[in-house]
């Protein structure tokens, strides 16, 4: 079983910055980290070739640092990986995205199957997954918590829906987005790392991909960030501080004449 795990490398929760003129954003000079809901997938994906043997692949797109990300997805357990990174791909929404990873994913050879994180922390959208099944022609089922059953031609799985679990027969080859419940991530080994970093990560761009050129990028993304910007905290606050049981009391009894003013006592 050959399976293909697309992941994104993303900045740090607390690091994410957005360029107000271009609406895209910020990349550069922010830490960055694998997104942490890839991580389930390239768990399930190992899971799945522990138990029927095959190869694990792993792939990004983004700039020439996002190799950090594909040496993680290494030293986890991975078997392969591929950079997609150039220019032309700068600001691609998740239409580009998808677009690009699935002409990648052409040159990678024969798989099985295909499985991608629910959603990306950055965008939240949910969508490269369920595109990249789009462009290739390839059936899909998203949120899946569970894959059991599987065998050269079809996996059984059993999907995340609001009512509960809907458990879905899906023939092969197929792309699967995952939820957490799916598999706990394990951590990079020390044997992993070593690899990892003696691994050769080939790096592709437009020339090595059936794509087009106006497909690209942000003249290849149909959507359009108008406008953004910082909302503007309007309330006034007042803050009283009580160093001594006298002030403790006068300051009750300001919030108690606060709420009664606005009658909420």
């Amino acid at each position: 079983m050959r399976i293909i795990v697309p992941i994104k490398q993303v900045p740090e929760t607390n690091a994410v910055k957005m360029d107000e003129e271009t609406g895209t954003m910020v990349r550069e000079g922010v830490e960055a980290i694998v997104n942490p809901l890839d991580l389930y997938a390239i768990e399930i994906a190992i899971r799945l070739r522990e138990q029927h043997g095959g190869e694990v692949a792993t792939l990004t797109m983004g700039p020439p640092k996002a190799v950090g990300a594909l040496r993680e997805a290494i030293a986890m357990g991975c078997d392969t990986a591929v950079l997609v990174s150039d220019k032309a791909f700068a600001g691609s929404d998740t239409w580009a995205t998808s677009y690009v990873l699935a002409a990648a994913i052409r040159t990678m050879g024969p798989y099985d199957l295909i499985i991608c994180g629910e959603r990306a922390t950055d965008g939240d959208t949910g969508q490269v997954g369920p595109g990249i099944a789009a462009w290739l022609d390839l059936p899909v089922a998203s949120y899946v918590g569970k894959v059991d059953e599987v065998d050269e031609d079809n996996c059984r799985v059993h999907r995340l829906v609001e009512e509960g679990y809907e458990v879905l027969d899906v023939d092969l080859p197929a792309v699967l987005t995952v939820v957490k419940e799916v598999a706990d991530p394990r951590l990079p080994t020390l044997r992993g790392k070593q690899k990892a970093r003696r691994t050769d990560i080939p790096t592709l761009g437009p020339d090595n991909l059936d794509v087009e050129a106006e497909s690209l990028g942000l003249k290849g993304s149909p959507t359009r960030v108008v406008r953004i910007f910082r909302p503007k905290v309007t309330r006034q606050c007042e803050k009283v501080v009580a160093t001594d049981e006298q002030a403790v009391e006068q300051a009750a009894d300001r919030l108690v004449a606060f709420l009664r003013q606005r009658e909420l006592i």
